[in-house]
């Protein structure tokens, strides 16, 4: 099953100095799941320039001081066991259709379109319990470690 298309909207400078849309398109997709809408390699954000900063995402992205704006399109699996990890940052994330659980260490959530997640770097996991596809929208921004810190 196909994933309906995310439009990806950039602004810019024009060659006169003026804001302009730079990139008005699909998101890249390279991964069946997680792709990068947008990626700030330090903070603050340089905004110069009109390179696209969207395309694959890494694991070790989460980590190496940047920014990172994800899609993440994950199928159902019921049944499936969630991956457990923790990660330095702290996650905005929006449901943006389907349903999915946060598997915690003490317990589960279901969330469903329209939920706001923050995440603020505990052990989780994600799983789909549903009969449909799940998108949510996320923020990740390098974060102190707590508990014991990253596992990913």
């Amino acid at each position: 099953m196909s994933q309906p298309s995310s439009r990806r909207v950039v602004t810019g400078l024009d060659d006169q100095g003026r804001s302009c849309v730079v990139i008005d398109g699909e998101v890249p997709r390279v991964s069946p799941v997680a792709n990068l809408v947008w990626r700030n390699h330090a903070v603050p954000a340089d905004n110069a320039g009109s390179e696209d900063a969207g395309g694959p995402y890494e694991m070790e992205q989460l980590h190496d001081g940047g920014v990172n704006f994800i899609l993440t399109e994950m199928p159902p699996g019921p049944g499936d066991t969630a991956f457990m990890h923790a990660t330095d940052t702290i996650d905005y994330l929006v449901v943006l259709s389907g349903e999915i659980t946060l598997v915690l260490e003490t317990e589960e959530v279901v969330l469903r379109a329209g939920d706001l997640i923050v995440d603020r770097g505990v052990i989780h996991g994600w799983r789909n319990d549903g009969v449909q596809a799940t998108t949510m929208v996320s923020v990740t921004v390098p974060a102190h470690p707590v508990g014991k810190g990253r596992t990913v």
